[in-house]
Order: structure tokens, then sequence, then C-alpha cells
């Protein structure tokens, strides 16, 4: 039986790579060295940022994925991979038909064997009724494509910003937060059947399945007033798995000592 290999995936939206990079990422990136890093919210394109970045991805044996937004300085993710494998970008490198969705750079991923990690920038639903139904639209697309890819017989790592804290444990101000879209009661809901199942089974939230009651654990500060000097926050960064990949999830956690954003990364570990 072949040995297996412990594997350390990171997830962080930085807020702007290029402000994130004015912060020190690429110093914390070269001490950290994760083996797959997916970044949400890069709002560049790859020819906007620093000459030599690229340079210095590769020099770090990292193999790059971009998906920006057709829109100049909004949403985009990217991978930083140094499993072996291949990425794509967006929903369509996975089904044609879902292309339409891929204007904002909302998802890149990495594929190795069976094993599909997807790297999720979900919409934020705070700037009108048009972007919340829009939020509520990509997350129901999204369940469906996941139970696609289950049947399909792939086993998949969600992680992202999520843009929703799940229940009141996961912010710190639940009671005056619940009419505000993040924790609105029908965002909450659609979590519910994300993780519960619907035809398939339910993807596991992995930090919840280590830290099931542990309380003042957040991934999202406010910039204003002191909210992570505070910690006044809300956990909307995740890391999902399938069940079947559940056995091999040694450890998740909030990396929340971690600066340069106003979310901080977020953390999986898996023996494959």
């Amino acid at each position: 039986m072949a040995r297996r290999k412990t594997v350390r995936l990171l997830s962080w939206n930085v807020n702007g790579l290029r402000a994130a990079l004015g912060k020190g990422f690429l110093e914390w990136l070269k001490e950290d060295r994760p083996d797959l890093l997916a970044l949400q919210e890069t709002r560049s394109r790859p020819e906007q940022l620093p000459g030599h970045l690229s340079e210095e991805l590769d020099a770090l044996g990292y193999r790059q994925v971009w998906n920006p937004a057709q829109r100049p300085g909004y949403s985009g993710t990217a991978l930083l991979s140094r499993l072996p494998g291949e990425g794509g970008i967006g929903l369509a490198a996975h089904d044609k038909k879902l292309g339409r969705w891929d204007d904002e750079g909302r998802v890149s991923s990495w594929r190795l064997g069976d094993l599909l990690v997807l790297g999720v920038y979900f919409p934020n639903g705070t700037s009108g009724d048009e972007r919340l139904a829009y939020k509520l639209d990509f997350y129901e697309m999204f369940q469906a494509f996941c139970e696609a890819r289950q049947r399909a017989g792939d086993r998949l790592v969600v992680c992202g910003d999520v843009n929703t804290a799940h229940r009141e444990i996961d912010l710190a101000r639940p009671r005056e937060n619940r009419g505000i879209s993040g924790f609105l009661p029908i965002e909450c809901a659609w979590l519910d059947r994300f993780t519960a199942g619907r035809g398939q089974p339910g993807l596991v939230d992995t930090f919840r399945h280590f830290h099931p009651e542990e309380k003042a654990r957040y991934s999202w500060w406010s910039q204003r007033g002191g909210a992570r000097s505070r910690n006044v926050g809300w956990r909307l960064d995740y890391f999902f798995v399938t069940p079947d990949l559940l056995p091999l999830v040694k450890r998740a956690e909030i990396l929340d000592q971690v600066l340069g954003s106003d979310h901080c990364p977020v953390e999986l570990v898996l023996s494959l």
C-alpha cells in the first residue's frame, strides 16, 4: 500500500491582491508555504500584478491558476498549487452549461485524480435586493453543480468566502445582524441544505467537525471601530469536504493571527 502524504491547504480572501502584496503577502507565503492556496477577491488581472510575482511563485514551486472577473478591480479568484494535477478556470471548466456564471471570476479549481478542490468567492448580498437574489441563485446553482460532481464520482473540497455565517455561534452579534445579508434566515437555510444534502450526501463543515462548540472564532472583521482588536467578527470562510474525504482530514483551523486583509486564512490538513 502506498504511503499517504500529509498536505496542507489554505484559503484566504485577500481583499485585493495588490493591496495584500503591499502588506507582506509574499513574505508570508515564503514563510508558510502551503501545498495549495486558494485566493478570493484578488481584484486584479495577472498583468496588473508586479512583474516579479510570477517568477517568485515559480521559484517557490507554485503552479498558478488565475480567474479574474471581467469587470476591472472586482471579485476574482486564484489558486497556487505545489500539488500534482491540473488547474481549471471557472465552472465551465467542468460543465460548459455553467459558463454564464463565470463572468465574475468566482471559481478556480485544482484536480488530482478524483479529488476536485474548488476555491470559491461566493457573492455578497448586502448591496440590494438584486444582488441578494443573485447570491441565492448562485448558492442553488453551486449546490446542484456539487451534486453533479458527486454523482460523477468526484471527492470534493470546497473552500472560500461563503459570505454567510451559518449559525449564531459563527458571529459575535447574531441578534443585531439577523436582518443583514450574511446572516439572513434564507441564507443560513441554504447552508443547512448544503451540509445536510439533497439527493447526495451533504458536505461537512470541517472547522465545526473538529470544533463543534467553540465560540469567538472568526475569519472576517469589519475595518471600522477596531472590530478585529475587539474580536467582533464573523466566520465567513470555510473548508467543506464530501463525507468520503472526512476520514482523511487531520486538522481544520482558522489562522486568525495572520494579518494583511480584513479576512484571515483558514486551513485544512489532509492525508492523501
